[in-house]
């Protein structure tokens, strides 16, 4: 069973993924359009490339035309990978924020000024060293890197270590979070590491088609983690491929 911590540590570690796959060329996943639909992806893709290339030997042809313009050429962003981070990045996010609201104790404020009434110098050096460890005590609690922060670096891979330690009990300042809190981390956890999942195409998936085969049994389409879909009825057991008959 996938746990919570196993989907933190997915977003976690594919982040930078999907950094790097939100400007490469777009690739070809269309699981779950059935095979008829995944040749009729194929086949406008094909025209799409050709008309990238088309427009990309007219920029190489103007860049020739014109020595000045130099530097990396720009590179085909892939808006539905933009969307997924930030989808995800808002929703993990928005959870640490509304956990550290509820979990995280307040920082340790600074010791109010004292009024200078000492005695002696040994009273006033005394005063002095014990307010300047509560003030040190005070600052390492603020910039602990344990406590979540409502500025700076609010990113999704942030979040979800942040999350993660609470779901561990990991010591920091914060208290246990409870079953309801731990409830609802799971579920954020779980769409936001499908998402990522889908959008780099790395998790195995079956779907199962509406239309049915010639023999009446149900049509289910496996797909994912980079493969090629395929089609395989449950009833007498046939097999399509793109390579052959489609199943939709």
């Amino acid at each position: 069973m996938t746990t919570t911590a196993t989907h933190l540590r997915t977003i976690a570690l594919h982040w930078t993924d999907l950094h790097e796959a939100a400007g490469q060329p777009t690739q070809i996943g269309a699981f779950g359009l059935g095979l008829r639909g995944y040749l009729a992806r194929l086949d406008q893709a094909d025209a799409e490339q050709l008309e990238y290339e088309r427009h990309q030997a007219a920029h190489l042809r103007s860049l020739e035309r014109d020595p000045i313009q130099l530097g990396d050429r720009p590179v085909p962003v892939r808006l539905h990978i933009l969307d997924t981070m930030r989808v995800v990045e808002a929703a993990l996010v928005q959870c640490a924020d509304d956990i550290a609201a509820a979990a995280q104790r307040a920082p340790i404020p600074m010791p109010a000024a004292r009024k200078a009434d000492y005695r002696t110098l040994r009273e006033a050096r005394i005063a002095h060293e014990d307010r300047q460890r509560r003030v040190q005590l005070a600052l390492a609690d603020q910039h602990d890197p344990k406590r979540w922060r409502y500025t700076g670096r609010r990113t999704a891979p942030h979040a979800a270590l942040w999350l993660l330690a609470r779901v561990e009990r990991t010591p920091g300042p914060c208290r246990r979070i409870t079953e309801g809190e731990e409830a609802r981390i799971g579920k954020v956890a779980a769409g936001a590491a499908d998402r990522v999942e889908r959008a780099l195409d790395i998790a195995s998936q079956k779907r199962t088609l509406e239309q049915r085969c010639a023999c009446g049994g149900s049509i289910d389409v496996h797909g994912g983690e980079g493969r090629l879909p395929v089609a395989h009825c449950t009833g007498c057991g046939a097999i399509w491929t793109t390579a052959g008959e489609a199943a939709a």
